[in-house]
């Protein structure tokens, strides 16, 4: 196989790059711009460009596909001139798919916690040394990429809603087509994409239809929207396994959790990685999985990259950092971390950095999920909202649409650092949340700083 990569640097694009290369396939790609870890990796892997930038000539006759990345435009060159050739191409999405027409393929979608389980599946299979592909949105120890295509019988796919690529504008998990789908919840999400909520649901009831006859649907029943979803569009042809919290305890600051009267304790914690766990448990027993290893394998999982990761920490203060950004994931993180440490002062940071945070109109959604947190700061760059072309968000818009008159909204980095320096972290604990990097800020430093402060 011949297969040329249009924007190669991508974050996952440049991973199924190099799988493909180390599957024996030759491989070449483009891009005009590449950053780390990209870049090494692909130069460890005799795949970095010899030029930044678009060369139509890359595009030949004997090319087998084309993979498209997000980052490039319908205008690019090289897609122009694979387009007039007729050559076949592919999203990401659609390509992982071709590649797994003859495996057991699972499927994990939801609008929050579908990285979290799809990490969980992996860890658990690897704990069982079964043998599979995986496609996740995370780093996660004990996988050296987050991506993996060889001959394997089975492929775990972290399913997601945003489009494919530039001339698909198709959710991405709806081209996996899976016989085991897990749906996490539904949050409305990607605002910019599925201007109502109506929309972003459709997306949903399509993927269900999109699982294969026969199939499994794995859903969280806590989800009063994703439950309603289920009930009214009922397939006959495939199989319905709800899930809930399930049996659990908190003993010093440690979960136990129990399936079919075996418990253990974890490393991870909150309400929603035990409903991320339960999918798990009941997905990898339908892939053969036996309830002592998989218990065995949780007790050692500790969580995808930036989810809730513990990145610092004295017998005092635990410092948390978290990808949430979404109103519900947000909650979800804050609840999770003062249910764990209930005589803990939280310290709750939150960066407003996706197209939907930023929209004044969209702020409402937030209501009341920082309300737990004793402490709380939301923080956004201005020109955050200059890259995206959005009009200024005033800070009242915030604080009326969290409903916290005690919320804190800064949006200049140094304040951000000062504010989070000037707190009192004796018997506390900081949760930075975001997608972003605070516009720069240097967190290892600044947790050394905290953690040596008092």
């Amino acid at each position: 196989m011949k297969i040329h990569f249009i924007s190669i640097g991508g974050s996952v694009m440049h991973q199924l790059a190099i799988s493909l290369h180390r599957k024996g396939y030759t491989v070449t790609g483009s891009d005009d711009e590449i950053f780390e870890p990209a870049k090494s990796n692909l130069e460890k892997e005799g795949l970095l460009p010899a030029n930044i930038g678009w060369d139509a000539d890359f595009i030949t006759p004997d090319l087998d596909a084309v993979i498209l990345g997000m980052h490039a435009r319908e205008n690019n060159p090289e897609l122009v001139k694979a387009k007039e050739l007729g050559l076949k191409i592919y999203s990401f999405p659609e390509y992982i798919y071709e590649e797994s027409k003859d495996k057991n393929r699972v499927v994990v979608g939801g609008s929050h916690g579908k990285t979290t389980t799809t990490s969980m599946i992996m860890h658990i299979l690897q704990g069982a040394h079964q043998d599979f592909d995986y496609m996740v949105g995370a780093h996660l120890d004990g996988f050296e990429f987050s991506v993996k295509i060889t001959d394997a019988p089975t492929i775990i796919c972290e399913g997601d809603e945003y489009p494919a690529s530039t001339l698909n504008k198709h959710p991405k998990f709806h081209f996996l087509f899976p016989h085991i789908a897990v749906l996490t919840g539904i949050a409305w999400d990607h605002i910019n994409v599925f201007p109502t909520f109506d929309i972003y649901l459709e997306q949903f009831r399509i993927f269900i239809d999109k699982i294969e006859k026969g199939g499994t649907l794995i859903y969280n029943m806590t989800d009063s929207v994703l439950a309603e979803l289920v009930e009214k569009h009922k397939r006959a042809d495939i199989q319905y396994q709800p899930y809930d919290l399930p049996t659990h305890r908190i003993e010093n600051g440690v979960t136990h959790v129990s399936f079919d009267g075996s418990d253990t304790a974890l490393k991870v914690f909150g309400n929603h990685n035990l409903l991320n766990l339960h999918a798990a448990f009941l997905v990898t027993k339908k892939l053969g999985v036996d309830t002592e290893t998989f218990l065995s394998a949780a007790a050692t999982f500790t969580g995808a990259s930036k989810r809730l990761e513990l990145v610092n920490r004295n017998v005092q203060t635990n410092i948390y950092r978290d990808f949430a950004h979404a109103p519900s994931k947000v909650k979800a993180s804050i609840d999770a971390v003062k249910e764990q440490f209930p005589n803990r002062q939280l310290i709750a940071v939150l960066e407003l950095h996706t197209y939907s945070s930023l929209n004044a109109d969209f702020m409402h959604q937030y209501k009341g999920a920082m309300d737990k947190a004793d402490k709380a700061v939301v923080f956004y760059a201005k020109h955050a909202l200059e890259i995206k072309h959005m009009p200024d968000l005033p800070k009242e818009k915030i604080i009326d649409g969290f409903d916290k008159k005690d919320l804190v909204v800064l949006t200049n980095r140094a304040e951000l650092e000062n504010w989070i320096k000037e707190q009192h972290y004796r018997d506390a604990n900081l949760l930075l949340m975001s997608s972003g990097d605070y516009d720069g800020m240097n967190i290892p430093e600044i947790t050394k700083l905290i953690l040596n402060k008092d």
